[in-house]
């Protein structure tokens, strides 16, 4: 994310930079109407809704560089408990700001922003714990790296003895007052690759995420003294702009093809600056007076979409609706037909409403940020999420616009979106559904399905409940109940403590595996609980089911079995419980079914 030094790039209308070369192919793409005023949508079931959590300067996490080991815990799990509570359901946590390390590693040395000293033990592994403490709240975890950034000073004395920089000095350009790898050099691409993947084969990560940091923001004066790299490295005779690009896209390949190889359920995503181009200076680009990634950064991210060399896309659209330069919903709906059918994710500026900003005093408006997640749910198809920049901002309730998400617009759940280029094969419907009813609370057990056809099993579990009359839909969040997260275990359980003593209920839980795609369902009803308490189990049992659990209950009648239809319930009353079991139609499928494509 940019610091304040180059935040009034942001904000330029610098158009003067290089113009695109031959080699940029026209996008040729039908300009869709822009959204000013959000389309009225129900909540959708899948958007992803995350938060950087940005460790360079202590902006987020840790607060402080003299914090104790358990201080840090303290306060990483204060901070997820509460965008928990927002509804957030990923984080983008800052792991290697500049050449350095918030996890053990081999290659690089302890980040100062851990420990207050460069290189020097805090005396525990932090990426495990903040890992495992994402996943038990159902947030995914992308493992953030400033891949180009060595130092932000070039005071190279306070550097640790395993700084890259003292090995290979050679690797490094000066530029504005910090040391910066130098792209242009393929031993440079294969160690950035080398640490990367040393955390995609050692930590259970979700994602890697690169931020906009490339080659640096232009200042004014200085230069970029690649030339020797240049001389060696260009054996195509490109155009130094080109040549730049072609080596940041030859990186962002090299990472890509890795991760897949090695992980394949490991998303890799980039955050770009937001202007891709200006229509003045291309004619595909978007209708903004800006400063320009393409040719201000060599970051081409249309090639990345293009290519299929990201899993997603993130824009920094850190502009107002009615910043005229660089409008929001212009760059929405740019970014929704040039994102090449992969993810679309929009990072919002909410820093911006503690600013006291005269160049775009739109975000002094509480009602800002929220129509700007409004307008992203009016692009259904192309616009799969936002991510708020940063985690300190949405914590500190700019303007109430987090008590705005938390009771409206992220109220309910979401499961993430599925990545099918990756992985469309659902995991198995879970087994041994069985629920227990001993007046109001519900007790619900079940067990995981066996492996999909792929190898993969339930990562987690998705938890709905119908009332009865209502019409039962897997689409519609209202009625999801909870998303609990497997965590290695083979026995899983959920009390209902809403549900409503006289009301019946039918539970619907269904699996999904590490890429989001879900399961058909397994279904079971309180039907007949009005009559006492109910032990009830999901359809077909297998023959080793395991016994559920008895509730005492008060002696009842004994009275014969009643049958309905076959294909519906049966239900069986006896002395101490009633047992209700329900078995699935053969001859056509649900309605419910249909819905989840089973």
């Amino acid at each position: 994310m940019p610091f304040a030094a180059s935040l009034a790039l942001l904000f330029s209308s610098v158009t003067a930079w290089a113009q695109p070369s031959a080699a940029t192919a026209p996008l040729t793409k039908f300009k869709s109407p822009v959204l000013t005023t959000p389309i009225s949508a129900p909540p959708p079931k899948r958007e992803l809704r995350g938060v950087w959590i940005a460790t360079v300067e202590n902006i987020d996490w840790p607060s402080r560089r003299n914090l104790t080991p358990e201080q840090q815990r303290q306060e990483y799990i204060r901070m997820l408990d509460q965008q928990q509570r927002t509804g957030i359901n990923a984080v983008f946590v800052q792991v290697r700001p500049a050449s350095d390390a918030f996890y053990q590693s081999s290659l690089e040395p302890w980040s100062k922003w851990l420990t207050g000293q460069q290189g020097k033990a805090p005396g525990w592994d932090p990426l495990p714990f903040l890992i495992e403490e994402a996943h038990k709240r159902n947030m995914e975890f992308h493992a953030w790296f400033n891949p180009y950034r060595g130092s932000t000073d070039t005071t190279t004395a306070r550097l640790a003895p395993n700084h890259p920089y003292r090995q290979h000095p050679d690797w490094f350009f000066r530029y504005s007052g910090k040391l910066l790898y130098n792209p242009g050099l393929p031993e440079v691409r294969n160690y950035i690759t080398k640490i990367i993947m040393d955390v995609v084969r050692r930590y259970d990560i979700d994602g890697v995420h690169f931020d906009d940091y490339f080659y640096p923001y232009p200042d004014p004066g200085q230069v970029i003294h690649d030339e020797r790299a240049f001389a060696q490295y260009n054996e195509q005779q490109l155009s130094l702009p080109d040549w730049r690009r072609r080596n940041v896209n030859q990186l962002v390949q090299q990472v890509h093809d890795s991760i897949d190889a090695e992980k394949r359920w490991v998303k890799f995503g980039i955050s770009p600056f937001g202007v891709w181009m200006n229509q003045a200076s291309h004619p595909d680009g978007s209708d903004t007076k800006a400063f320009q990634g393409h040719t201000g950064l060599y970051a081409d991210a249309l090639e990345w979409l293009r290519q299929g060399w990201v899993d997603y896309v993130l824009p920094q659209l850190y502009w107002s609706t009615n910043f005229k330069l660089a409008s929001y919903a212009t760059l929405i709906e740019w970014w929704s037909r040039n994102r090449y059918d992969r993810h679309l994710y929009i990072g919002h500026g909410a820093y911006r409403m503690f600013e006291s900003t005269k160049s775009d005093t739109t975000w002094r408006n509480p009602g800002e940020l929220p129509k700007q997640v409004r307008l992203n749910r009016s692009y259904p198809t192309d616009i799969s999420g936002s991510v708020f920049f940063s985690a300190k901002s949405v914590l500190n309730n700019p303007l109430k616009t987090t008590d705005s998400l938390r009771e409206n617009l992220f109220r309910y759940p979401a499961l993430l979106p599925t990545m099918p280029w990756k992985d469309a094969v659902p995991p198995r419907t879970p087994q041994g559904l069985t629920l227990v009813r001993a007046g109001g609370p519900v007790t619900l057990t079940w067990r995981p399905g066996p492996a999909a056809a792929d190898g993969d099993s339930a990562h987690a579990f998705v938890v709905y409940r119908f009332a009865r009359g209502e019409q039962p839909t897997p689409d519609d969040p209202k009625h999801i109940l909870l998303i609990q997260p497997r965590a290695g275990r083979n026995s899983l359980a959920f009390i209902d403590t809403t549900a409503q003593v006289g009301i019946d209920y039918a539970y619907y839980i269904t699996a999904i595996d590490r890429l989001q795609n879900e399961s058909g369902p397994t279904r079971v009803t309180t039907l007949g609980s009005a009559a006492g308490p109910v032990i009830a189990q999901s359809d077909a049992e297998p023959a080793a089911a395991a016994t559920p659990p008895v509730v005492p209950t008060p002696p009842v009648a004994a009275e014969p079995a009643v049958t309905e239809k076959p294909g519906t319930t049966k239900i069986t009353r006896s002395a101490g419980s009633v047992t209700i079991k329900t078995k699935a139609k053969t001859k056509k499928r649900g309605f419910f079914s249909r819905l989840f494509g089973r």
